[in-house]
């Protein structure tokens, strides 16, 4: 499981690993959505993260809040578009108010159409992989969940994911974890490449665990789509399933891709939100770990550590230097009931 921080962090993992961050929050709000719900669920957090999206209506606001959108100052951020690159007749005079019954449909999921969801790309510039995201959610695709709250992994977490799934019916022969810092100085994505091999026969699905810090999982090669509920299995755990594209026989072997983003409500400079680790529950073999950082804002300091289980101090740390492409690497041949990872230093 990867981790991001002394106290929990957000999480997706597989069983045999799992990473947590995030405060408790009440299983009613933990929830799955599908459609333009999901999609609207994404687009405002999109919103809210700080940085540039947030910065572009919070400067039209007298007393902004960081966890309130506004929706007057997004329509007119929406507005000044239309009105500087006028696609249709009118835009060239559209007012803000006249864009807030819009804005207030999208952000609620309950009137966001295609056309109304490339005002919010346009406007406000969103990054190709979250645009695409964006119109894949809204398509209703059921290889990309969206998850809202935060939960944290509770220390028998190896107990209940046995209790929960009984025996496991594959391993993994290699999981490769690709980690990308924004600008905001805040963990943006994770690639992961994650290849199985089948224990038993008949396996068509691996479980995956989560705390709700995760806001979107999208699922690509090897995986058929992700399954439709978001359960709890004990503590503060929750648990999906990832459906393969094919079922496997035993020995037989599968590449999986997945991507996770996330929610951080904190404080960049807090040392929980300047990690990530990966804890393994049980054995990983060939373990490797990149995490880079965006060119505009590097880290002081980057270092190798190995923490005390998912909750403890560090036991042991190297000092490590970024490498041209502004990114650090270590490639393990197995981890085991260990939690190690990177922890890096902005001043």
């Amino acid at each position: 499981m990867p981790r991001a921080g002394r106290r929990d962090h957000p999480t997706i993992a597989p069983a045999e690993s799992v990473t947590p961050r995030g405060e408790s929050t009440p299983v009613s709000d933990v929830k799955q959505t599908n459609g333009p719900r999901a999609a609207a669920e994404y687009l405002r957090q999109l919103l809210l993260k700080p940085g540039r999206y947030r910065d572009a209506w919070q400067h039209r606001v007298e007393r902004p809040r960081g966890d309130v959108l506004n929706q007057m100052a997004i329509a007119e951020v929406i507005a000044s578009r239309l009105q500087s690159v006028p696609s249709h007749a009118g835009d060239a005079q559209v007012m803000p108010y006249q864009l807030e019954e819009t804005v207030s449909g999208a952000l609620a999921g309950q009137r966001l159409s295609e056309q109304t969801l490339e005002l919010f790309v346009a406007a406000f510039g969103f990054a190709e992989h979250e645009a695409e995201r964006l119109r894949r959610l809204r398509a209703g695709t059921a290889r990309i969940t969206v998850l809202s709250g935060s939960h944290a992994i509770p220390s028998q977490v190896e107990r209940d994911v046995d209790h929960a799934f009984g025996p496991r019916r594959h391993q993994t022969i290699s999981l490769h974890d690709h980690v990308w810092v924004g600008a905001d100085r805040r963990i943006d994505r994770v690639r992961t490449l994650h290849v199985i091999e089948a224990t038993g026969a008949g396996l068509d699905r691996i479980p995956f665990l989560c705390d709700t810090n995760v806001l979107t999982i999208d699922v690509g090669h090897g995986c058929e789509q992700l399954a439709g509920d978001v359960r709890r299995i004990g503590g503060d755990v929750f648990a999906t399933d990832i459906i393969l594209s094919r079922s496997l026989e035993l020995g037989e072997t599968l590449t999986l891709e997945y991507w996770t983003t996330f929610r951080y409500p904190g404080d960049p400079f807090d040392p929980a939100e300047r990690e990530f680790r990966r804890a393994g529950m049980r054995q990983i073999q060939n373990f490797d770990i990149r995490v880079a950082f965006h060119s505009e804002q590097l880290p002081a300091h980057v270092w190798w550590a190995r923490w005390d289980g998912v909750e403890g101090d560090v036991l042991d740390e190297e000092l490590v230097t970024l490498d041209s492409q502004h990114s650090v690497h270590r490639y393990l041949r197995s981890l085991d009931k260990s939690v190690t990872g990177f922890y890096w230093r902005w001043d």
